[in-house]
């Protein structure tokens, strides 16, 4: 058993805390989805409520990889229609956080994404003038977006659902979300901070020890990215999606 900044994690969980870190790394610069298999994992080595905030410094240091690497590919008209809502649900989350059952949560995210990634596989043969590009979808999904990243580090999938909506070329769906959930993940930090008291300097030196494994992570996903064709990648985004909704709902 190994004492670190007052955790006590053995090779097994420590090893996979690294691995968290890899995968978080992967999916901000382009493998999108994968990281929500770690969610279960954390929540289930240091508790749900806890993994949240241990996560989210991870989750930063990662955003800034991505900005770093696909900061020009953004599209901010479709930033500029979720920030507000998104800011919104975060601050709706952490009123509510406290009330809400994870395993019934998971189970209404779990549906939730299955109707989402049912309507995304009807619009890959839908026309252009079908797909919902209207200020009321944006705000609704920013405002979903932003209370499932604050109650578990979950909007990835409801972001990847909006974001491949709009038809996005691959490396402007990649920029676009890294430039949204840098700013939001941000956001989020005081309220872990001062409301929730998930994130500590305990936790943050966990969290920099961890740093070798994001950068490895994003290194991988920029370099995978490049070798998948836009219509292949967009399939490889909605097959994620999918299985991480199934693994969210067991």
């Amino acid at each position: 058993m190994l004492e670190l900044f007052s955790y006590s994690l053995n090779y097994t969980t420590l090893s996979l805390l690294f691995l968290t870190a890899f995968l978080i790394g992967m999916a901000k610069t382009g493998v999108s989805g994968i990281s929500m298999f770690t969610v279960p994992v954390m929540a289930i080595i240091f508790g749900g409520k806890e993994s949240s905030g241990l996560m989210l410094p991870l989750l930063i240091m990662a955003d800034l990889f991505a900005v770093k690497y696909y900061h020009r590919h953004a599209n901010w008209s479709y930033l500029l229609k979720l920030f507000p809502s998104a800011a919104a649900g975060v601050i709706i989350a952490t009123v509510v956080g406290n009330y809400i059952d994870d395993q019934l949560f998971r189970l209404i995210m779990g549906i939730i994404i299955f109707v989402s990634l049912g309507i995304m596989l009807w619009m890959e043969t839908a026309n252009k003038e079908n797909i919902p590009d209207y200020l009321w979808f944006a705000i609704l999904m920013g405002l979903l977006g932003g209370f499932t990243t604050m109650i578990g580090n979950l909007a990835g999938a409801v972001m990847a659902l909006y974001l491949l909506s709009m038809r996005l070329p691959k490396n402007e769906y990649i920029g676009t979300g890294a430039w949204f959930f840098l700013a939001i993940n941000l956001f989020k930090v005081p309220f872990h901070v001062f409301s929730w008291h998930t994130i500590s300097l305990n936790s943050f030196m966990l969290n920099l020890i961890s740093l070798p494994f994001i950068a490895l992570g994003a290194y991988a996903g920029v370099k995978i990215v490049k070798r998948i064709p836009d219509k292949q990648y967009r399939w490889l985004v909605l097959a994620v999606t999918g299985v991480a909704a199934v693994l969210m709902v067991v």
